[in-house]
């Protein structure tokens, strides 16, 4: 049975056959243009981009894989280390499910998007010989690096533009809050109980907690759901370098068999 095929087949044969070249069909030795050479390597990208954004933008493809999954701002972990102590853990603990869950939901719905892949494919398009080859005989996650560098401007936006508005409607749960304001409910909840605990230890003040002042949401989730999607094109990038196996196409069948 064919295996997925990420992106980097081709730069796991090259990267045990070239020591120094100044032309890639001289250090193949093969009859093999270089611009066949790239469009099987252009090829082999467009494949692994759309795995991942295909994984991800799956039901699930975030929440329940631990790699990725998006979790609170890190502002909020004090809520997490002391809502037992504070008594409050049967008030937070659903709004921080729900809030969890909306996130990550935001985030597979805009990797899902056609517009995702396209951005990924108008950089893997506009690759030049010279961008091929730094990726074929360049580091583990060359390729990674070459595709974030290309697209994290246009992709932040991209993804920006379905997460705010999905954080900022009402829940369909029957929830009349949005997961933006359910969030800060949850953080005004924690520094109530704050407030009162703090009472306790007014003449202890090493004991007493700070309060949280919250951030957007919407950002954490934004600038998380890209750390995943490069997190897995790098996964991609690093399985496929190890394991160069399925050739899906004509073209890649091509590129990669004259070099076995």
């Amino acid at each position: 049975m064919i295996k997925k095929l990420g992106f980097f087949s081709l730069s796991v044969v090259l990267l045990f056959t070239i020591s120094s070249c100044e032309d890639l069909d001289d250090a193949l030795g093969t009859n093999l243009s270089e611009s066949e050479i790239v469009a099987g390597l252009k090829e082999a990208l467009v494949v692994g981009t759309d795995t991942s954004t295909s994984i991800l933008g799956a039901t699930n493809g975030y929440l329940e894989d631990a790699a990725v999954k998006i979790l609170l701002p890190e502002e909020a972990q004090p809520i997490l280390d002391n809502m037992e102590k504070l008594g409050i853990t049967s008030l937070i603990q659903p709004i921080i499910d729900q809030t969890v869950t909306s996130m990550n939901r935001a985030a597979e719905e805009s990797a899902a998007l056609d517009s995702t892949k396209t951005i990924f494919k108008d950089a893997i398009t506009t690759m030049s010989i010279a961008d091929g080859y730094t990726i074929l005989t360049g580091s583990d996650s060359a390729a990674t690096v070459y595709l974030k560098g290309r697209t994290y401007s246009r992709l932040l936006t991209n993804f920006s533009g379905i997460i705010s508005p999905v954080l900022n409607k009402n829940l369909i749960s029957g929830v009349d809050l949005s997961t933006e304001e359910l969030y800060t409910k949850l953080i005004n909840t924690y520094n109530d109980g704050v407030s009162i605990y703090n009472l306790a230890y007014t003449f202890n003040p090493d004991k007493q907690l700070d309060k949280i002042t919250s951030n957007s949401l919407a950002e954490h989730a934004t600038g998380k759901a890209l750390d995943g999607l490069f997190l897995k094109v790098s996964e991609e990038e690093k399985a496929i370098r190890e394991d160069p196996i399925a050739r899906v196409t004509s073209l890649l069948e091509r590129v990669f068999g004259s070099v076995d």
